[in-house]
């Protein structure tokens, strides 16, 4: 009876101890794949490709450069010193350097080096130059557009150079609405034929005139019909008539209603300016729904930079700069 007894409860305990060893088997393994399951979300949040990266446009800070004496080769130094990834250059805050040797290929090429060395130095990427004053993209006269088209040339070359994907451009001239659109169509057109071969992007702002009115810019981009010709909707340029009949200066008096906008330049989109103005308590921004603006631009599928530009007069640039970038950080 006792041998019965313990063999009977020794056949258990084997059981049982095999049982146990099985239940911590699948327990480690349970462990190892929510270890692994954890590892695998966090990959995919560092990696997500919707989250949109946030640029800086020098633009807003041409009050510093240009009323303070900064330096804009400090560019790259002060948009890391902000959180920025990218780099959105404007060529007008170099031409007081640049003019004086008359754009010359020297002048040029002293500019790409040294704003090249200063991205690298704080690891940063560069995108765009932003182009101003170089002629008229959209002139009524032939030989003055082609002039203007040749006058881009050598900032293609240096886009390319500093390893950038666009240089952005104004179609400035002609206003009435048909003359604009055939103009811009073959400006564009000779522009994006040099620079397809230098593998740059031309991309156009709603930047005043003509340019602001959405429908017409898709009209022209339909018609170029190009890869490397795209856009760049500006969450605030688009004002379509002004009072002194000028691009940007005098008070506004029609707007292409700016949500509308950006939603039909957005398919177009190689880049997008998260225009600024002043903010509320709350840090949003007053005259634009950024929520709405961010909504737009992600249901378009862009995954690319949104460039920060900064036009305000409440706040100082810095402060402006950062409170645009607070609030594209709370919502991207």
């Amino acid at each position: 009876m006792k041998r019965h007894f313990f063999a009977k409860n020794g056949t258990l305990a084997v059981v049982m101890l095999v049982m146990l060893g099985m239940f911590s088997c699948k327990q480690n393994q349970k462990k190892e794949e929510t270890d692994s399951q954890d590892v695998a979300e966090e990959v995919t949040a560092t990696t997500d490709e919707s989250v949109l990266k946030i640029s800086l446009a020098q633009w807003s800070m041409h009050k510093m450069i240009r009323e303070e004496g900064m330096d804009p080769y400090r560019f790259a130094e002060k948009a890391k010193e902000w959180g920025f990834e990218g780099l959105e250059y404007v060529s007008g805050l170099y031409y007081p350097e640049l003019e004086k040797d008359n754009f010359s290929e020297e002048a040029m090429k002293k500019f790409v080096e040294k704003s090249k060395a200063e991205s690298e130095k704080y690891g940063l990427e560069n995108l765009i130059i932003m182009i101003d004053g170089q002629g008229d993209l959209a002139a009524a006269d032939e030989k003055e557009r082609k002039e203007a088209v040749e006058n881009h040339y050598k900032w293609v070359d240096a886009a390319a150079a500093l390893g950038c994907h666009s240089i952005r451009v104004n179609l400035n001239g002609l206003m009435e609405p048909e003359a604009w659109t055939e103009a811009s169509v073959d400006g564009l057109t000779q522009l994006s034929t040099y620079a397809k071969g230098k593998n740059i992007n031309i991309i156009v702002e709603n930047h005043g005139g003509p340019s602001s009115n959405a429908a017409m810019l898709v009209d022209v981009m339909k018609q170029v019909n190009m890869d490397n010709c795209g856009t760049l909707p500006d969450f605030g340029n688009f004002c379509i008539k002004r009072e002194a009949g000028d691009y940007y200066e005098s008070k506004c008096l029609e707007e292409y209603d700016k949500y509308q906008g950006v939603r039909e330049l957005m398919p177009y989109a190689k880049a997008v300016s998260a225009k600024s103005y002043n903010f509320d308590e709350e840090g949003n921004e007053t005259a634009i729904d950024y929520a709405e603006m961010i909504k737009i631009v992600k249901e378009a599928g862009y995954s690319g930079y949104v460039g920060v530009e900064y036009e305000g007069n409440e706040l100082s640039e810095e402060a402006g700069i950062l409170a645009t970038k607070e609030l594209l950080d709370k919502l991207r």
